[in-house]
């Protein structure tokens, strides 16, 4: 008897429970975030239109990112500006005009090889009839960076760039692993601000990193410095360094 009504309890909690999945927080429509952590009160009224394109080869694991920036880079650029493929190697056969686009002499890669020459070194778009540049960016944590670039064969043809005199990361809630690293984004902006001979493309790009900053240090995060800072033997400097980022978001 005992038994019975033990059976008739479980079942009759079971059917207590709720059909319906429960409630997911709201997202917004634009940059697929929760609304209360939407960052695209940061983006410009109208996109911006550049005439070179980034194109970002990104690593399959940096898409589950919650903090990721290449959307900031998405939405801030007119359409077809900002062209995203994933895959840990490229090209492959899903990469639509991968190919054509690594096959284009203005094609350029952001990645730090021996050859690489700084970015101020190209000449800019329009002088000398120089037409737009289609800029690579690796987008994942460096080791994956890495690998894409050593998996795939083609990157190791194309012209190599770099941005010289790197500023500090304005990423200030993530961890980057020197001080020279930036996010994504900063990356794009810097290297389309230098291209296109617009040094406001950079601040006017990098608001919606600004938003979600001052969003999340507001709600209790801290100031990620570097890897590369918080060695011990590393001096007092480059904390201070970055009190100064702090103050400027």
């Amino acid at each position: 008897m005992q038994t019975n009504t033990n059976e008739e309890n479980v079942w009759k909690e079971l059917a207590e429970i709720p059909a319906d999945p429960p409630k997911m927080r709201n997202k917004c429509e634009q940059c697929r975030r929760p609304i209360t952590v939407c960052w695209c009160s940061g983006l410009p009224k109208t996109r911006i239109f550049t005439e070179s394109r980034l194109i970002i080869l990104q690593h399959p694991a940096e898409e589950k990112r919650s903090l990721r920036t290449v959307p900031m880079l998405t939405l801030a650029l007119e359409n077809e500006k900002c062209v995203t493929y994933r895959g840990k190697k490229f090209p492959q056969a899903k990469h639509t005009g991968l190919q054509e686009i690594l096959n284009d002499p203005n094609t350029i890669l952001l990645y730090p090889t021996s050859e690489a020459v700084a970015l101020e070194e190209l000449t800019p778009v329009g002088f000398n009839e120089q037409k737009p540049y289609n800029v690579i960016l690796l987008d994942g944590t460096w080791p994956q960076a890495k690998a894409i670039y050593h998996a795939s064969p083609v990157l190791c043809t194309l012209r190599t760039c770099k941005i010289v005199g790197a500023p500090l990361s304005q990423y200030v809630i993530r961890t980057q692993p020197t001080d020279n690293c930036l996010s994504t984004l900063e990356t794009g902006a810097i290297a389309l601000s230098i291209l296109e001979n617009k040094s406001s493309l950079k601040e006017e790009m990098l608001r919606p990193l600004h938003h979600l900053c001052r969003f999340q240090l507001d709600k209790g995060a801290v100031i990620h410095h570097s890897k590369e800072v918080m060695l011990p033997k590393q001096n007092n400097s480059h904390k201070h360094s970055k009190r100064k980022v702090k103050e400027q978001l």
